[in-house]
């Protein structure tokens, strides 16, 4: 029979069309927006002290993050998630590498929440401008710690904290209401770090975690 009705549309001329095959990366988001895409992490060479580290493809490292808490809120002892806190109901993963003491660590975490992007644009936002808040009030929750801003702007922030026992932590953080995404980047010494910090603009890394973002959820960008 469709050897029949293929052969009528022949000969009047028309044919069958054939429906056009995606090449998007079958990782990116949609249609898998219940996991974090592997394009959507920052590329190890943009990190700082990567000509040091040699950082690895962090997708690779990549664990679920369930309780998704930012590495600055430990060095600033703030408060524990709220059971409201929109991070428990986020698509949310972690990649962490881990040195001796003196070295350097890293950690980074992708936050997404699926649905409607006006509302997951809200809340990525408001999570975001509660990390602000937490950062600008870590010098109160964690008095001996002496926190500084090296940037702050509408969605994205970049901060620098060092203790008493000379252990310094570079936090960076991005929202991005176009995809309903968050991204952190997180670099800290425990001890007096002996490789020295290598002065980057803060802009590169903030960019470096946004634009991946762009790739990962599709058309989010345009």
């Amino acid at each position: 029979m469709r050897l029949l009705v293929a052969a009528v549309l022949a000969s009047c001329g028309l044919a069958l069309v054939t429906p056009a095959v995606s090449t998007a990366n079958p990782m990116d988001c949609p249609p898998n927006c219940d996991r974090i895409p592997r394009t959507a992490w920052i590329a190890p060479t943009s990190i700082p002290l990567y000509d040091v580290y040699r950082w690895p493809e962090l997708s690779a490292l990549s664990v679920t993050a369930v309780t998704p808490r930012f590495r600055f809120e430990e060095t600033c002892a703030t408060s524990a998630m709220a059971t409201d806190d929109p991070r428990t109901w986020a698509v949310a993963a972690k990649a962490a590498v881990t040195s001796p003491d003196g070295q350097w660590h890293l950690q980074s975490q992708v936050m997404h929440w699926r649905g409607e992007t006006w509302r997951g644009g809200q809340l990525a936002t408001a999570v975001f401008d509660d990390a602000v808040a937490a950062l600008r009030a870590c010098q109160r929750t964690a008095p001996s710690v002496s926190p500084s801003t090296t940037t702050v702007e509408q969605t994205r922030v970049a901060a620098v904290m060092s203790a008493p026992d000379r252990s310094v932590l570079h936090q960076y953080l991005i929202a991005d209401p176009r995809n309903s995404t968050v991204a952190e980047l997180a670099l800290w010494s425990t001890a007096q770090p002996s490789v020295g910090w290598r002065p980057v603009p803060d802009a590169l890394v903030l960019d470096a975690l946004t634009v991946p973002l762009c790739t990962a959820y599709i058309g989010s960008c345009r």
